[in-house]
């Protein structure tokens, strides 16, 4: 009974085979290198599936392939208890696993022997698969790139030869309308062979940067000689791509330091105007003197400026090199130590800064220097004498030695001017006190209010000094201003009669002329005799 009934079910399967189950058909993906296929893939590995599993590999053999080193005797295979690894050298090529194996009738010990047999055999002739009708089309293609490059080379020379020319005549005519204007063009020959040798040496860089940009060209026609043409082009490529890819990545530091460069620009823009608001008198702070206010600023500016350089340093490309560090520290340590004194001197230009010890257009004397001060920085000042010789003073001296301002007080209290004459003692003090004092009120320059006065200095031997002492706002003409006091002192006293002795001469008169001029000697004046006294 049961032979029937399963009789019966063969016949129905027969009859109706839309029941019958097929076993699916699982499709593979190649791994395909130089138009041949390698093996296929047909598990996963990992997150990737076959497809992706084979592009991969693909990708990668291709890329061992283009070494110009690549050997296939340097494939190697390593056996590990749940996957089977083949690599190139230190690169890994590809993995076979238990599943893979399981598409096979053999372990995966064995399939991933197979599949590294396939690889050196495969990649081992992958440049012996050229017909004689490629060799040709490549030989071809081969001269086709020479022929360009003559050509290339040749419309080179001749656009370089018309460039030169227009640049001659350019020059030419630029130094003719030059000296029809009197400027001085008799360096201009001198410039023409240098202008001439820069245009030659451009053109033959050109030339060899042509050479090779073809030869990569050449070299990547020929199968065999592609691993060559791979190399020459990564030794342009690969800094470009290292240059790109630097810009890339350095993309949020710039942002960030732009920012950081802006606040702080802002910030110096508005302490900019403060310090001008301060200097020209429209905000006033206590104790804070208005020609405080540019130096403050520059000094702000600094300090702001090198915090700033502060914060961007570490956003800098390369500043975590350690030879990036190390030059920092060597030029840090080299500048320290070659610029002493100039740091000495910016100190002393600060401290003088804020001891207001004179200012530009004061008229000054420091040690043997006296002049008026035309310029003062950080470092230096710069004094001009009466002789108009300019003398660079450094700040360090200017603050170790004292310094004498005539100007300061010209305008308030008012300068005072001071010189001496010695007059014997047979001439009455007060006679020599209003000729000194009327001298003083008859020269220009000299104030009348407050009024000139007379102070008697010494007691010499054979004569008194007097110093006469008169006030002047005019400091920047001290020279003239005295020359003319010295002028009315010795008039006042000729016109007086009263001789400016000297230490040489005596009181005496015996058969001596009185020492004035002859045109202040009146006329009936008769030079006395000698007297001498004779004892009985």
């Amino acid at each position: 009974m049961r032979k029937k009934y399963s009789l019966f079910l063969l016949l129905l399967l027969a009859a109706f085979p839309i029941y019958a189950q097929k076993a699916p058909v699982i499709k593979g993906e190649p791994v395909i290198i130089n138009r041949d296929t390698l093996f296929k893939f047909y598990a996963p590995q990992g997150l990737f599936d076959p497809k992706e599993r084979a592009g991969i590999v693909t990708k990668r053999i291709e890329s061992i392939v283009s070494r110009l080193d690549f050997n296939p005797d340097s494939l190697t295979l390593k056996n590990d208890t749940s996957v089977s690894v083949i690599a190139y050298k230190s690169q890994i090529i590809m993995a076979v696993n238990n599943k893979d194996a399981s598409f096979s009738e053999l372990n995966r010990p064995e399939l991933a022997a197979s599949y590294l047999s396939i690889l050196k055999q495969k990649l081992g002739n992958v440049f012996a698969n050229n017909s004689f009708k490629d060799d040709l089309i490549n030989i071809g293609e081969a001269i086709a790139v020479v022929a360009l490059l003559i050509a290339l080379i040749w419309a080179l020379n001749r656009s370089s030869r018309w460039v030169r020319q227009r640049v001659l005549k350019f020059w030419e005519n630029r130094m003719a309308s030059l000296a029809e204007k009197g400027a001085p063009v008799a360096y201009a020959d001198r410039l023409v062979p240098l202008i001439t040798n820069l245009l030659i040496i451009i053109k033959f860089i050109i030339i060899i940067l042509l050479i090779y940009l073809a030869l990569p060209v050449l070299f990547f026609i020929f199968p065999a000689s592609k691993p060559i043409a791979t190399q020459l082009l990564g030794y342009i490529t690969t800094p470009l791509k290292g240059i790109l890819l630097a810009l890339v990545h350095f993309i949020p530091n710039l942002l960030t330091i732009i920012v950081i460069y802006i606040v702080t620009r802002y910030i110096v823009k508005l302490v900019k105007f403060i310090a001008g608001e301060i200097q020209h008198g429209g905000l006033t702070l206590r104790g804070f003197y208005p020609d405080w206010a540019m130096p403050t600023y520059n000094i702000v500016r600094v300090l702001l400026y090198a915090f700033m350089f502060v914060v961007i340093f570490p956003y800098l490309p390369g500043s975590q090199s350690k030879v990036f560090q190390g030059v920092t520290v060597f030029l840090g340590v080299l500048f320290s130590l070659g610029s002493s004194s100039a740091i000495s001197n910016m100190v002393a230009g600060i401290v003088l800064t804020y001891m207001r010890p004179f200012k530009v257009g004061d008229r000054i004397r420091v040690g043997e220097i006296s002049g008026d001060v035309i310029e003062k920085n950080m470092l230096v000042t710069r004094v001009r004498t009466i002789k108009n010789e300019d003398i660079t003073v450094p700040n360090a001296t200017i603050l170790n030695s004292h310094t004498v301002n005539y100007t300061s007080s010209a305008n308030t209290l008012g300068l005072i001017l001071n010189t001496s004459v010695t007059i014997g003692y047979d001439a009455p003090w007060q006679t020599i006190h209003q000729l000194l004092i009327s001298a003083a009120e008859a020269t220009d320059g000299i104030l009348k209010d407050p009024k000139p006065f007379v102070l008697q200095t010494d007691l010499n031997d054979f004569n008194v000094t007097y110093q006469i002492n008169a006030y002047t706002e005019l400091s920047h003409k001290m020279a003239a201003t005295y020359s003319l006091l010295h002028q009315n002192i010795q008039d006042k006293f000729n016109e007086a009669g009263v001789e400016i002795m000297s230490p040489h001469f005596t009181s005496l008169r015996d058969g001596n002329h009185i020492q004035i001029p002859d045109d202040y000697v009146a006329k009936d004046y008769k030079t006395p005799g000698f007297n001498i006294k004779k004892e009985k």
